[in-house]
C-alpha cells in the first residue's frame, strides 16, 4: 500500500483516533486481517467473525509490529475506531486506488474466474508490474485487501469478483471502480441462491454497467460464445471487445487441438496479428479462459506474439485447481477439489479423458472421484444425475461417488447410463475413497478428484500424494 498517515486513514474512513500519540505516523506495511501476517508498519483490521473476534488479537498485532488497528471499538492499543470495519476497509481501498491511478481490471463469471484471473495476472505481469487477487479472495473483504497491496509502481490491478446475489458485484465495483470489465460466462453455479440463469446474468452484468463510457476509456470484454454474456453489450456505455471461437470475435481461436497429454493448443487471432499458443494447463475449457486473458492483454496494448508467449508460459497460481502431480509409481493425481459446479464438472471430466488418452494405450485407467455440488437448489438431482451419466458417456473407467444423497444421484446417473453397472461405485466418505483407490490403483492410472469446496474432498488427493497436512484458503 502507498504510505498513509494514521490521520489520513482516519479522515478517509471517518474514524476516530484512539490511544494514538502521534497521528503523523505512517502505515508502511500491508493491511492484514490475520495477526499472524503482521509486519512492521502494518495496519491490522479487526473483524468480528462467526467464531473469532479480531479485536481480541489487537494487542498481539501491535506487539508484532502493527502501527495501529482498524477497529469497531477501543482495544487498548493505537487504533482508528470506525462504525463499521468492513466499510472502512472498502473506503480505504477506494481512496488508495484513486490516488494510484492504476488500471483496474475486474472479472466475473459462473465458472473459471480464478483460473482466468491467474492467466491474466501472468500475462500482464510480463508487460508491467501487476497485483492480483490471491486464490479466490473475491468478496467484500478479500477484494479491498488485494487492492491495498498496490503500490506506486503497480500498473495493473486484476480483481476477481464473486456474487451470491443481485447487487453484490455492484457493491464491489463501488469499492474499486474498474476501467476494464470481463464477463466469462453465465452458468448454473449458485443457481439455488439466484433462482435461474437470467438472474445470474442480471447479477454478472452489474460489472459492465459500472464501467466508464467508451469516451472515458471503459472497455467491456465479453464472451462471444455465451449468448447471455454477449447480450450484456446493451447494458454498458463502454467499448465492447468480444472473445471466443465465434467468427465475429475480436480475439478468437482457430485450429483448436489437444496435445497427447491433454493440454490445449490453438492459433490466437487478435486485431494486431496471430500467433500459436500451447498451454501448460489441462483441459479444452482453458481455451476460453486463455482467450479472455488475451482480450484483456490486447486492450492494454500487448501484441499477439507477446500475449501468445506469455500464455504458453503461464501455469497454475491458485492451488487445487486442475493441479496435476505424477507419483513415482506412474499414477497421476489431478486435484481439482477447490470447488465444483455443473459446468466445471463437465470440463474436468473431459480434461480427465483427454489426459487419459495416452495412458489407456498402455493399460492405464481413468478414475473420477466426485463429490456433491452445492447450492444447486431444485436443479440438484438433475445436475448430479447428468454428471454421472456424462462420466459413462465419456468412457471414464470408474466413477467413485463420495458422500450422501447428492453422491448417490451421481452414482445412480452413471448406473442408469452404463451397460453393466460396473462403471461406478458409491462410498460413504473421503477415507473410504482413499482406501478403495489405494487398493486398486496401478501405474498409468489418472485420478481426478473434484467436489464443492465445502465437502473437503481434497483430502483424497492429498492422502494419495501423502500430503495430508496441507490446507488451502477458504
Amino acid at each position: 500500500m502507498i504510505a498513509l498517515s494514521l490521520a489520513e486513514i482516519a479522515d478517509i474512513t471517518g474514524g476516530r483516533p484512539h490511544d494514538i500519540p502521534d497521528p503523523s505516523v505512517r502505515i508502511s506495511g500491508p493491511v492484514v486481517i490475520d495477526s499472524r501476517q503482521v509486519e512492521a508498519g502494518s495496519l491490522f483490521a479487526a473483524f468480528t467473525g462467526e467464531h473469532v473476534d479480531g479485536h481480541a488479537y489487537a494487542e498481539r498485532a501491535v506487539a508484532a509490529g502493527a502501527a495501529a488497528v482498524l477497529a469497531a471499538r477501543p482495544v487498548g492499543v493505537p487504533a482508528i475506531v470506525v462504525p463499521d470495519v468492513e466499510k472502512a476497509l472498502g473506503a480505504l481501498a477506494r481512496a488508495v486506488v484513486e490516488r494510484l491511478g492504476t488500471d483496474v481490471v475486474a472479472l466475473t463469471g459462473s465458472a473459471g474466474k480464478t483460473s482466468t484471473k491467474d492467466l491474466i495476472a501472468q500475462v500482464l505481469q510480463s508487460h508491467a508490474p501487476t497485483v492480483w487477487t490471491p486464490g479466490s479472495l473475491n468478496n467484500e473483504i478479500g477484494l479491498p485487501l488485494t487492492a491495498l497491496q498496490a503500490t506506486a509502481e503497480t500498473r495493473h490491478l486484476v480483481l476477481e469478483m464473486g456474487a451470491r446475489g443481485i447487487g453484490h458485484i455492484a457493491y464491489l465495483t463501488g469499492l474499486t471502480p474498474p476501467r476494464i470489465g470481463l464477463v466469462l460466462n453465465v452458468g448454473t453455479a449458485h443457481i439455488g441462491e439466484f433462482g435461474g440463469r437470467e438472474q445470474i446474468a442480471q447479477a454478472k452484468g452489474e460489472l459492465v454497467e459500472a464501467l466508464p463510457a467508451e469516451a472515458d476509456g471503459g472497455v467491456a470484454v465479453l464472451n462471444a460464445d455465451d449468448l447471455l454474456v454477449r447480450a450484456m453489450s446493451a447494458r454498458t456505455k463502454a467499448r465492447t471487445v468480444l472473445f471466443g471461437e465465434a467468427e465475429d470475435a475480436d480475439v478468437r481461436a482457430t485450429e483448436v487441438r489437444m496435445t497427447p497429454g491433454g493440454q490445449p493448443a490453438f492459433t490466437l487471432h487478435t486485431p494486431t496479428g496471430c500467433s500459436d499458443v500451447t498451454l501448460r494447463l489441462y483441459g479444452e475449457h482453458h481455451v476460453s479462459n486463455a482467450l479472455a486473458a488475451a482480450a484483456v492483454a490486447h486492450v492494454l496494448g500487448m501484441s499477439a506474439m507477446e500475449i501468445a508467449t506469455a500464455l504458453s508460459g503461464a501455469g497454475t497460481l491458485s492451488r487445487w485447481r486442475m493441479e496435476v502431480t505424477e507419483r513415482a509409481d506412474g499414477v497421476t493425481i489431478v486435484n481439482d477439489a477447490y470447488n465444483a459446479n455443473p459446468e466445471s464438472m463437465r470440463a474436468a471430466l473431459r480434461a480427465l479423458v483427454a489426459m487419459g488418452g495416452a495412458a489407456r494405450a498402455t493399460g492405464g485407467r481413468t478414475w473420477a472421484v466426485l463429490g456433491p455440488m452445492a447450492e444447486l437448489g431444485d436443479a440438484s438431482l438433475a445436475e448430479h444425475d447428468a454428471v454421472g451419466r456424462l462420466a459413462v458417456r465419456l468412457n471414464v473407467s470408474k466413477l467413485v461417488a463420495v458422500g450422501g444423497r447428492e453422491a448417490s444421484w451421481l452414482q445412480l446417473g452413471a448406473y442408469n447410463e452404463g451397460s453393466w453397472g460396473e462403471e461406478s461405485v458409491l462410498v460413504s466418505d473421503a477415507q473410504a475413497a482413499v482406501d478403495l483407490l489405494r487398493s486398486e490403483l496401478r501405474p498409468g492410472d489418472v485420478v481426478l478428484v473434484k467436489a464443492s469446496r465445502s465437502i473437503g474432498l481434497e483430502r483424497v488427493a492429498l492422502a494419495l500424494l501423502e500430503r495430508e497436512g496441507e490446507v488451502a484458503d477458504r
